[in-house]
């Protein structure tokens, strides 16, 4: 009889210390807890353990990644999804590290270590892919054009024999150059650092469109210049993480996969007037 209640006292306390473990507990969307006791991945902990999030931005894109020169503070959607990174890493959306890139720059930031991932409007290409990870696409948007409203142009094919301002190292002049092969016009193009830079190229007449994504263009449209109709090769922006870095990449992109599946992106999609 003593026995049998010692296995039944045994059962009980082997009960109790299980329950005082607290179970199991439902790990976020990257695989990370945020609050410490994690089980993230080793490429995940380790800028957690540095204590900031590195990420390359665009500075001089309004509504995706923008510095406002007034608040010194830097806006966006890109912004936004940056901190939603952090947020899962650290439990705390603001350690995040921002350095403005641009076309250029992004991808060597990446490179040398200087930054953890790039969200700037970096567009996924198949050759783009040879060199870095990418996420899944968060946003899709078309290549269009800027020109003056005095100017005549009102159609694609009205730039044939102009000069197209576009940025550096962007994916926009491959696209503008095959399309022109397709269409049997001509075009010229003067590239610059920065879309400051095209805009007043523009407003000056050193050329006669500025051509990048329409959701970039319409952050520099005023009463001088007018969009044109015409828009082509869609471009597909996603979150790029250094070639090696597989679990970070892996980490962000399921973060990416849950906000759409739960409508968290088409929110930010609303909230900076983005379609």
């Amino acid at each position: 009889m003593k026995r049998k209640w010692g296995v039944v006292l045994a059962a009980i306390l082997c009960a109790a210390v299980l329950a005082g473990c607290g179970g199991v507990s439902k790990a976020p969307a990257g695989g990370g807890s945020g609050d410490g006791a994690s089980s993230l991945p080793a490429q995940v902990q380790k800028i957690k353990d540095a204590g900031v999030l590195r990420v390359g931005v665009k500075e001089d894109v309004p509504k995706f990644g923008y510095l406002d020169p007034a608040k010194n503070v830097h806006e966006g959607m890109e912004i936004d999804l940056a901190k939603r990174i952090a947020k899962e890493i650290f439990g705390d959306e603001s350690k995040v590290q921002f350095t403005g890139v641009n076309a250029k720059t992004r991808g060597p930031a990446l490179d040398n270590g200087e930054i953890d991932m790039v969200i700037a409007t970096f567009t996924i290409t198949e050759e783009r892919k040879k060199s870095w990870n990418f996420s899944d696409p968060y946003f899709t948007d078309n290549v269009g054009f800027l020109v003056l409203a005095n100017s005549g142009i009102t159609s694609w094919k009205d730039l044939d024999g102009k000069t197209i301002g576009v940025a550096q190292s962007a994916s926009t002049r491959a696209a503008l150059t095959e399309q022109a092969e397709k269409d049997g016009i001509t075009v010229n193009f003067m590239e610059f650092a920065t879309y400051p830079e095209i805009k007043a190229a523009l407003d000056s007449g050193r050329i006669d469109a500025f051509s990048v994504d329409q959701s970039i263009l319409w952050g520099y449209k005023d009463d001088k210049n007018v969009m044109l109709p015409d828009k082509f090769a869609p471009q597909d922006y996603g979150i790029a993480t250094k070639k090696s870095n597989t679990e970070l990449a892996e980490f962000v992109n399921n973060i990416i996969k849950e906000m759409k599946a739960s409508g968290e992106m088409d929110q930010l999609y609303e909230k900076w007037g983005l379609k």
